[in-house]
């Protein structure tokens, strides 16, 4: 006779992460593996990306026998998670996604914000497995973050903490899209990195280093993964870029652990593949600028373990509880 916990190891979930430019969905079981995988473009229109959503969990489920789908969104999802009140890259508002797409699948939804989902499924499965007050940072386009407390997710009274990437870190610093100045992800990201970058090269314009050249080719051609590349390459451009990075991270780290004091901060997000280029230089920082540098323990730093899947790992762990309180 199967007993209740061989079926819960063999119960399978869907998480959905659902980003501005596509739509990944896994079937994942209840040791985090991922088995089946499917990915659609984002549609632009409200009822076409509730289509797409449909038709992907579909697709998956009618090859696996799934039991609850999690979506983890980019956006600010209410306390109860069934509501996503505003999602940037998406076009919904106010919409109670999770009950509109249980009715049209015949299962459980759950909805979390993507970097909620991520730190989850680290807690779980990756890096931040042990730790008890954990802080994710995403760092990629921009800046998410995720906190765990003894365990469990934080997300504040309305359902949207913590927003560390708009926490503003130089006065009147560059302009953000979320309508202030000095931003914390606008000196520390991806989109930060090429734009010191190119600060760099308009400084010294007779530069002739890899990406001087480029820059003069194809003034559009830099990204954050481009500038990293040749950092590791030896250009000096590159390299100063990176190290400007590093501090701006050492700082935010810093900033973040006096507020919140975790044992433990996971660096996420696709600029964290590039972690040997940065990570350790942004560790002194982060050393030195800690309220009580030398009178009190630091965080342990560590990497993502789980990549771009944690999202969806998250979010399909998540859905698993649906299972356990029906």
């Amino acid at each position: 006779m199967e007993t209740s916990a061989t079926s819960d190891q063999r119960t399978l979930t869907v998480g959905v992460d659902v980003g501005g430019t596509s739509i990944r969905a896994a079937v994942v079981d209840a040791c985090g593996e991922v088995l089946d995988v499917t990915q659609v473009p984002t549609p632009q229109s409200a009822p076409a990306l509730d289509k797409a959503l449909v038709n992907a969990v579909s697709e998956l489920s009618e090859r696996n026998p799934v039991a609850a789908v999690g979506l983890a969104v980019a956006g600010f999802i209410s306390s109860d998670r069934s509501t996503v009140r505003f999602a940037p890259h998406l076009p919904w508002v106010d919409r109670p996604i999770g009950s509109e797409l249980s009715g049209q699948l015949g299962l459980p939804v759950v909805l979390e914000h993507d970097a909620n989902a991520a730190v989850w499924a680290e807690h779980t499965f990756g890096a931040a497995a042990g730790g008890h007050n954990v802080v994710l940072i995403a760092i990629g386009t921009g800046i998410g973050a995720a906190l765990l407390v003894e365990g469990d997710i934080y997300r504040g009274s309305n359902g949207v903490a913590p927003e560390l990437g708009h926490v503003q870190v130089v006065p009147d610093g560059r302009p953000c899209a979320c309508g202030k100045h000095g931003c914390w992800e606008r000196y520390c990201s991806g989109t930060a990195l090429v734009e010191t970058a190119i600060e760099l090269l308009a400084a010294k314009p007779g530069n002739s280093t890899i990406l001087a050249r480029e820059s003069r080719r194809d003034p559009g051609s830099l990204t954050g993964r481009r500038v990293a590349a040749a950092a590791a390459d030896g250009d000096r451009v590159a390299h100063a870029a990176m190290a400007n990075f590093a501090r701006w991270l050492g700082v935010g780290l810093a900033l973040v652990s006096d507020v919140y004091d975790p044992d433990l901060i996971v660096i996420a997000g696709g600029v964290s593949t590039s972690a040997p280029l940065f990570l350790d230089e942004a560790r002194e920082h982060y050393a030195t600028m800690i309220t009580g540098a030398g009178h009190r323990p630091l965080a342990r730093i560590r990497t993502t373990q789980l990549g771009e899947a944690a999202a969806i790992i998250g979010a399909a762990e998540l859905a698993r509880g649906l299972i356990a309180t029906r």
